[in-house]
């Protein structure tokens, strides 16, 4: 048990010492509370504001684990061996792409070795759904039977004219915390892009979702 004193009394504190104990021994509330010496009616509600900020998850059995923004967080570092790899079987610029809000943040890139390319760095914010990513990460890519069963959404100038993408989805637990994009010129791209590139960028998105230690 963590004593009251080593927690402190600040909202920020009991939330830091949460994530704690949950990135150790996912629990649920009774034995959260229990282990860090709080009331199950303050633990909880930490907890499940916690859930809606994506800090915490809870599962169907009520324990709760580390949030998926902690996930989207490692992936930075853990998709660039997989983008890279993406980047050389196709020729063009491969991304992950993570969701932040109402817009899609570029969480990790590796630019084509193309002159003309697509270069969005690290840190791009981009409105949703605009673009492959965008549709992925959305909710439109699990409303469209057809793009459940192919596994990757295309998007041919849709946000800028000239370019064009095939996306794929990233899951952990069954949701989809991100999207593995490649990008280019349409005129490079070409026709029949599912096709050509769909299972390259499916392969990469399983790579990554490997790469993730489990719980």
């Amino acid at each position: 048990m963590v004593a009251r004193s080593e927690i402190g009394v600040g909202v920020l504190a009991r939330a830091v010492a949460i994530l704690d104990v949950v990135e150790s021994s996912p629990m649920g509330a009774s034995d959260l509370a229990r282990e860090l010496d709080l009331s199950l009616s303050t633990t909880y509600r930490l907890a499940t504001d916690m859930v809606k900020h994506g800090l915490l998850r809870k599962d169907q059995e009520g324990r709760f684990y580390l949030g998926q923004r902690f996930v989207t967080t490692a992936l930075s570092d853990l998709a660039v061996p997989a983008l890279r790899e993406l980047a050389e079987k196709t020729g063009e610029s491969a991304q992950l792409w993570v969701r932040r809000g109402e817009s899609r943040l570029c969480a990790a890139s590796v630019d084509s070795q193309h002159e003309l390319r697509v270069a969005l760095p690290v840190g791009t914010l981009v409105p949703l759904p605009q673009g492959s990513s965008g549709h992925v990460l959305s909710g439109d890519w699990e409303a469209d039977p057809e793009a459940v069963k192919l596994g990757w959404w295309v998007s041919i100038s849709e946000r800028t004219p000239g370019s064009a993408s095939i996306s794929a989805p990233v899951r952990r637990h069954g949701e989809i915390v991100a999207a593995v994009c490649v990008s280019g010129p349409d005129g490079r791209m070409g026709e029949n892009l599912g096709a050509r590139m769909g299972h390259a960028v499916i392969a990469a998105a399983r790579q990554i979702e490997k790469s993730v230690p489990g719980d």
